[in-house]
């Protein structure tokens, strides 16, 4: 179940997507949905919308960029010699991932360091993730 709609990602881009494109937002933010309750199945649904936005948008690029691969922090191009280098960031071109802020949005990754099962322990959240109480 999408916690967003392809209108909601359009919504945050300066342009309209095809309809090809806007098949494949839709399947992206099932995608996205399944990633983000990986993290926190009971985040807060707006967090979940703005979330779902961010990763697919990530995904599908701003369609401006010929020939440049999103995510590239760095390229080179050479002349005859057909020589090209990209450097790229975080994620793989193309691929859903949640940012370091997303993560802090879910209430997740909010610690430094390892994270250890037996914090969830402490918090009153059994193995499942859910709230449960937990007995001894």
């Amino acid at each position: 179940m999408a916690y967003a709609t392809y209108l909601d990602v359009q919504a945050r881009m300066n342009r309209e997507m095809s309809e090809s494109e806007q098949a494949v937002c839709t399947t992206l933010l099932d995608d996205a949905a399944v990633i983000i309750d990986l993290f926190n199945k009971n985040a807060d649904d707006d967090v979940k919308l703005v979330v779902s936005c961010r990763m697919v948008q990530r995904s599908l690029g701003d369609g401006e960029s010929v020939g440049v691969p999103m995510g590239a922090t760095q390229g080179s191009m050479s002349g005859l010699g057909y020589s090209q280098s990209w450097t790229l960031g975080n994620g793989a071109v193309g691929e859903l991932y949640l940012s370091k802020l997303e993560k802090q949005m879910l209430g997740y990754g909010n610690k430094i360091g390892s994270h250890s099962p037996l914090e969830d322990m402490a918090g009153g959240k059994d193995n499942e993730g859910d709230d449960s109480t937990i007995s001894a």
